[in-house]
């Protein structure tokens, strides 16, 4: 099979930051999909690791979101069959789907949209899990939970703050507060259903101010740190902050005057430890599948890559780290030949 890998870890500017290589089909194991791969999406995961994570042995197969066709399973398989269309997020400790085909565990693989074509609906997965356990893990609600509170999502207009806001939405009875600062960005939070939109390059705290609203939950998704201070002064007591960035250094002392809870979230974490509730997210994908057939849920894909090919693969990994992506990236599958 085909595969579009990285052997040197560095920018996507060097003549062969990803390559195309020839690998044999891999083998499902007891409880895994093989997946012929019919359309992927970029996350800045992606663009992360291959700037910064070194291949141990061989070079890397990147990719994490997918959409294809079943086409054989492990012995102890029991909810696929070949000829099935799905969608998943992958894991982090097993080679990505940026190849024709791709093994994935069974628990962590939902059923694909079927409204949706291939590449748009592997735009889907990684966020919407990281938003669904934000909601429901992190923020401990419940369908229907949330009324008269609010959620601040920082840095709204990327893949996870654009199903988050759909999902606090349509879920929950929370008033959504988002962040954005260009006015494509704002137009895109508010197509997302944000009920407000505060610039984030003023402080936040500030903005809030000026809205009235305090809210218990704080979604900080880009831009942590440089907020930290603003959004323990915005945020009500008692409220809880989840993040998914990287900051250097967080001093979580200052939580304690309002007795602020704090989490990660990482949509990795069940499957790389194979967690007793790792088919959570094959629950939960099977959800957001019924949502975006129903028109509950609309599509968070804003840029269409093309044919998956190493020309156009580097060129989804500049337009995501150039900092200005809206939504997600989405590529269509090798051309199968």
């Amino acid at each position: 099979m085909k595969a579009i890998a990285y052997k040197n870890a560095g920018p996507i500017s060097a003549e062969n930051a990803l390559i195309e290589l020839e690998m044999p089909t891999p083998q499902p194991g007891p409880n895994d999909l093989l997946v012929e791969v019919r359309g992927i999406s970029v996350n800045p995961v992606d663009v992360k690791l291959r700037a910064a994570v070194q291949p141990e042995n061989e070079p890397r197969i990147l990719g994490f979101d997918a959409a294809g066709v079943v086409t054989a399973v492990g012995s102890a398989v029991t909810r696929f069959q070949p000829g099935d269309e799905v969608f998943y997020a992958g894991d982090i400790t097993r080679p990505g789907t940026n190849a024709q085909f791709h093994i994935v565990d069974e628990r962590i693989v939902g059923r694909k949209p079927a409204s949706l074509n291939f590449a748009d609906a592997a735009g889907i997965p990684l966020t919407s899990i990281t938003a669904g356990e934000i909601l429901f893990d992190s923020f401990g609600l419940k369908e229907g939970d949330g009324a008269g509170e609010a959620l601040l999502v920082i840095g709204a207009a990327g893949g996870v703050g654009s199903i988050l806001i759909q999902l606090a939405k349509k879920l929950t009875g929370l008033t959504v507060i988002a962040t954005a600062s260009r006015e494509d960005t704002r137009a895109w939070v508010e197509k997302m259903g944000a009920d407000h939109v505060i610039n984030h390059r003023n402080p936040l705290d500030e903005e809030m101010k000026s809205l009235g609203i305090a809210p218990r939950y704080v979604a900080a998704l880009t831009h942590t740190q440089q907020h930290f201070a603003a959004i323990i002064n915005l945020i009500k007591p008692r409220g809880h902050i989840a993040l998914i960035d990287d900051p250097d250094h967080l001093d979580i002392a200052a939580l304690k005057p309002k007795a602020l809870s704090f989490s990660w979230e990482f949509m990795f974490t069940r499957s790389m430890f194979q967690t007793d509730d790792m088919d959570a997210q094959h629950k939960l994908l099977n959800r957001v599948s019924e949502l975006l057939d129903q028109g509950t849920l609309i599509s968070t894909v804003n840029n269409h890559g093309g044919v998956l090919n190493v020309e156009n693969l580097r060129a989804a990994h500049e337009f995501q780290e150039g900092g200005k992506a809206i939504g997600k990236t989405v590529l269509d599958g090798f051309a199968m030949t």
